[in-house]
């Protein structure tokens, strides 16, 4: 029988634990609680985005990164649109609202003062239960603030 770890109702290997990690993840991906977040991942874990060529290594590199992002945006807000999942993978796809208000966003394709409106498409990696990779995929356009726009 495989074992529970962090807290997950869920035992290691099953699609219901990665889920819940990723879950997790999301929920913890914020300034208040990285500590938290770092914890779901493994000691080497891979970060990175190829639209913007990052790649990071290691919780304290991708801790430092996640710093960066929270100091360069402000009112963000997360739509989930769907998510699917077998017991390594999880497949994560959202709209993510913001402003960009700094360089924290390394490589960023759009200028300080732009709210975005950003399709984000993450696939988790899971290793022993811990997150070991994530990509983001990242499809950034300008944020109009249209009430009408029907592709949300």
């Amino acid at each position: 029988m495989a074992e529970h770890i962090l807290g997950s109702p869920h035992e290691v290997g099953t699609v219901e634990h990665a889920q819940w990690l990723v879950d997790r993840h999301l929920q913890e991906e914020n300034p208040l609680h990285i500590e938290q977040a770092m914890r779901l991942y493994t000691e080497d874990v891979i970060w990175e985005v190829p639209g913007r060529r990052l790649t990071y290594q290691g919780k304290e590199q991708v801790k430092a990164n996640y710093l960066r992002i929270f100091d360069a945006a402000e009112d963000i807000s997360f739509e989930p649109i769907e998510r699917f999942a077998t017991p390594e993978r999880v497949v994560d796809d959202m709209w993510v609202r913001f402003k960009l208000i700094g360089p924290g966003f390394e490589n960023a394709p759009m200028p300080y003062g732009t709210r975005v409106k950003m399709r984000l498409v993450h696939n988790f990696h899971i290793t022993d239960g811990l997150i070991s990779r994530e990509i983001g995929y990242e499809m950034w356009m300008a944020d109009d603030g249209d009430p009408a726009d029907t592709n949300p």
